[in-house]
Order: structure tokens, then sequence, then C-alpha cells
């Protein structure tokens, strides 16, 4: 069992309120079974049997905390390859049954990359691998902190995925009471406030990012002072705006980095009202332009009334005539006519 997992597996059992283990009695075979049975049914012990079952009769649960429609070949293709190699899937996912649903028998608690990726093989050549599941009775606030728990000890599940499920547990099963619910979760408010700050960004500025999954907690410090100035805001919001318009309509390159757009919206905060782009900066700080491998061909230095400044870079790698090329599409974006 690899660290991690250990982890996840120590951190579960921790998380469960286990009552105390009665003493085992009898001896032998007929005994250990009697006393067995005799702990399930006191509580003692927590039966969760494991199945192989077809992932078409599992649905995701509604309130699961990663993005579905968003996973993909890419994304789970590490966990693909594993289970190709080992033939099976190692670790079961949790769910729990459902009723009242004749085209499924089961809710995905935990587990809906390693059901997208069981489908996906399923689909393509592999109809003998299936779902490994372990069966649990949960209630909603149970299954948010199981799933919770099992992602937090992975890198795959994005910081702003885990941020949104916390923000939407947080009214949902804690009756908006953050410190309730960092103790359920037995960690600091702090820390649980830097999660939820991240979920609270506007959509419009979280758009500003080329891939929302990049965004990170650590980004949080960055961007949340940028909003709380009304004036300071309204020049973000703008230009986060006119950074997904750029993008959207393929102008200035490759998309920037995350670190390149929370740079382009510190400056418009502290932009004089009325000016618009980036002000002159110095060094690395204006805006990078860069071809499709990632060499930077100028940077922008300033945009204002009285024109545009930029830096050409020829030493950074970039061909000739890509450079025309990108300076030809700033001309179209600035020049009058």
């Amino acid at each position: 069992m690899s660290s991690k997992n250990k982890s996840f597996v120590d951190g579960l059992t921790a998380s469960v309120e286990p009552a105390e283990r009665a003493p085992r009695l009898g001896i032998g075979v007929l005994g250990g079974r009697h006393n067995r049975l005799a702990e399930l049914a006191s509580g003692a012990v927590v039966n969760s049997p494991q199945e192989l079952v077809d992932p078409a009769r599992c649905r995701i649960w509604e309130r699961h905390n990663r993005d579905y429609a968003a996973l993909s070949r890419d994304r789970c293709e590490d966990l693909i390859e594993s289970i190709l190699a080992q033939g099976r899937q190692e670790v079961p996912a949790i769910v729990r049954r459902v009723a009242g649903d004749p085209e499924h028998d089961f809710e995905v608690i935990c587990g809906a990359r390693r059901h997208w990726s069981v489908a996906w093989l399923r689909a393509n050549n592999h109809p003998e691998i299936r779902y490994l599941v372990e069966i649990r009775d949960l209630t909603d606030e149970q299954a948010f902190r199981i799933s919770d728990l099992e992602n937090r000890a992975r890198e795959d599940l994005s910081d702003i995925e885990r941020a949104r499920d916390y923000l939407r547990a947080l009214g949902l099963y804690y009756g908006g009471r953050q410190k309730d619910m960092a103790r359920r979760l037995n960690q600091s408010e702090a820390w649980l406030s830097r999660y939820l700050d991240l979920a609270r960004l506007p959509e419009e500025l979280v758009g500003a990012f080329a891939d929302p999954f990049e965004l990170r907690i650590s980004h949080i410090g960055a961007l949340k002072p940028l909003l709380k100035p009304e004036q300071s805001r309204s020049a973000v919001l703008a230009e986060a705006l006119r950074l997904r318009r750029a993008r959207e309509q393929g102008r200035g390159g490759v998309p920037l980095t995350p670190p390149d757009v929370i740079r382009a919206l510190t400056a418009a905060a502290r932009r004089p009202s009325g000016v618009t782009g980036a002000p002159k900066k110095t060094g690395t700080e204006g805006e990078v332009v860069r071809n499709a491998a990632g060499k930077p061909l100028y940077r922008l230095d300033r945009r204002d009334r009285k024109g545009v400044t930029v830096t050409l870079l020829p030493k950074e790698g970039g061909d000739r005539a890509e450079v025309e090329a990108a300076l030809a599409r700033l001309l179209d974006d600035h020049w009058p006519g």
C-alpha cells in the first residue's frame, strides 16, 4: 500500500467514532464466527462489503466534489494505465445504495475518476474490467467528510474544485457556521477560510485564467486584496474581462500563465483612474507575449492614451516570423481603423 493510501486509510479510520470492541469470548472456528456476528449486530464492527459492478449501474452523487464533466483521457491517463497494468482497479470506490432509480443501483461518493476510467476502458476494448466499489450506509454530511478526506490524500483534485465543495457544504450541513465545519474537518478556521475565499472569487475574475483548475489556494493572498476597494474591484474585473476576450479571440499568443494573469490584474488595480492597459514596468513584470512553445517574443510595457510601448526579446529564442505575426496582431488591436 502506498504512503498516500495508507495516510488516507489512517485518516478515515480516525474520522469514524467506533464503538469499543467487545472482548472475544469463544475459541475455535465456531466461537470466532459467533463473536464476529455478535460484533456486527452490536455495531462494534462495520461491515462494508465490496463488489465488482458495471459502472453504468452507478450514478455520480450530485454533491460530489469533482467536476465529472471535466474529466478526460488526459486527466485520467495515469489511472487508466495503472488499471491496465494491474488488470483491475486496486482501490475501491466508496458508494451507497440508491432506491427508486431503475437505472442505477449505487451512488458514487468517492471514486468519480475511477468510475470514468473504468467506463472508458469498457468502451475501448476492455469490457472485462469492472468497477470495484465498497458499499457504505452514509448520511450526506458523512459522505461529504469521507469524500473530502479521500481527496485530500490525492493530488489530482484541483484547489478550486475542493474550494467550491467546501462553500456548498458550509450552507448544506453546517448552517453557515465556519467554526463548526472546521472542527468537523479537523482543520483550522484560517485554513478553511482560504478555501472559502477561493470559491467566492467572482466568475468574471476566474474567467481571466485559461484553465481555472490551475488556480491554487496560494493565489488567494494576491487576488483577494484586489477586490476590496470598489474602484480597484471595478478595474480588476474590467481587466479580467479584457484578458478573457483576448484569449477567446486568439490574440496575444499562447494563454497567459496564472502568475502572468495575477500580475496583469494587480497592475490594473494600481492603475490611475481613466488609464487603460498595463502601466510601464521594468524587468519581466510587463505582460509577456509568447509563442506556441512558450518562448517570449516581446514584452508589452505600457498601453495608455498616447500609445503602446513594447520591448522586443530577440535573445529569448523566438522566431522572427513569429514576432512579426504577434506584432501584426498587436497593430490590429491598437492601430486606428
